[in-house]
């Protein structure tokens, strides 16, 4: 690939994924532990994107629809680091957060506390920073009452809203949304929605994944149509939409 123009925000280049799965059913750790001592574990490639080519100009929202096994996720995990391409590779410039599974990084035996402190760490924020913006996160957050109580007791909802607000806390240059976001009751949903769409308007870069094909047209420049881990189409919201709608 050549030079990149200043005005990219992500570059990716080339991109494949596969996953080794085993092609017959085991029930226990241990007939899985003895087939692989005997060489009797037999593995079928799963190839969940091949040969993904693709780049989001700063400050677009761009859309991401497909079917489900489409390779969605698996994309977005990839561009976001989570997860690491069997071939190619992703270039990101900017700061970047990623709402994908909201509180996958927490120690559920810590406090809520701690956590805040902890993820802050995974995201790459210093204990300097997080004391400078904990009073925020908290009070977005709605769960003051909560703070010394360990995360194993919380709902899931109660996760997602620390989760949603560490994450959310500064304004990233590029922010990725993995479905519409569930997160508490109906009015925190609406106050999450809002902070999202104060950064699409600030500029941020905005990678949007949804089966609600209303909002991606409602909200999208661009989209990218995935087909069983292939690039069907990418290009015009409009026109991308309309031609998955009637495949």
């Amino acid at each position: 690939m050549g030079l990149i123009s200043d005005d990219i925000a992500i570059v990716v280049d080339n991109v494949s994924v596969h996953f080794n799965m085993s092609s017959e059913k085991l029930n226990s750790f241990k007939e899985y532990f003895i087939k692989l001592i005997k060489r009797q574990l037999f593995f079928k490639k799963f190839v969940a994107l091949e040969n993904i080519n693709l780049e989001i100009k700063k400050g677009d929202i761009f859309g991401i629809v497909g079917l489900n096994g489409s390779g969605k996720s698996t994309l977005l995990k990839v561009i976001s680091g989570i997860l690491k391409p069997t071939f190619g590779r992703v270039q990101v410039f900017g700061s970047i957060s990623p709402l994908i599974e909201l509180g996958a990084g927490f120690n559920m035996e810590l406090t809520a506390r701690e956590n805040i402190f902890l993820n802050g760490a995974v995201l790459g924020y210093s204990k300097k920073f997080i004391n400078e913006k904990f009073e925020d996160i908290v009070a977005f957050s709605e769960m003051r009452n909560f703070l010394d109580v360990p995360m194993k007791n919380f709902s899931s909802g109660m996760v997602a809203r620390v989760a949603f607000s560490i994450a959310t806390v500064v304004k990233p240059d590029i922010l990725i949304v993995d479905e519409i976001l569930s997160v508490g009751d109906f009015r925190f949903q609406k106050k999450c929605n809002e902070r999202i769409k104060s950064m699409m308007d600030s500029g941020t870069t905005v990678i949007l994944v949804s089966h609600q094909l209303s909002q991606i047209e409602r909200v999208c420049s661009s989209v990218l149509w995935l087909e069983k881990g292939h690039v069907k189409m990418v290009g015009e919201t409009d026109k991308v939409c309309y031609l998955y709608k009637n495949s």
